[in-house]
């Protein structure tokens, strides 16, 4: 593990971000806004900067992966979870992008 160490802090997915077309055509955030920068942060081990970024990343993870379990790899999944998380991530994303304005 500690070998990977350097690998992982070397790679950054700053160069790889895509700027976001609604915010650069309308100057407006959109609803996936910080979702790039939120990943970033948590690849770097900044968990709360994460969240505080863009809440939703807690919820997406864990639908993709139950998502994919359940449709590439044909684990069964109990529908109700994906569902669920589905809900649950839609609503924090609504939630963040409101309180985006508010601020």
């Amino acid at each position: 593990m500690t070998n990977l160490l350097p690998t992982i802090t070397a790679f950054s997915l700053e160069d790889y971000m895509l700027p976001c077309l609604n915010k650069q055509l309308l100057g407006v955030d959109c609803p996936g806004c910080g979702l790039q920068r939120s990943a970033h942060l948590l690849l770097h081990g900044e968990f709360v900067a994460a969240f505080q970024m863009y809440p939703a990343i807690y919820t997406i993870i864990p639908l993709f992966a139950l998502v994919i379990s359940s449709k590439i790899f044909n684990l069964s999944v109990d529908h109700r979870w994906i569902s669920g998380l589905g809900v649950v991530t839609v609503a924090l994303i609504l939630i963040n992008y409101i309180l985006k304005f508010l601020h």
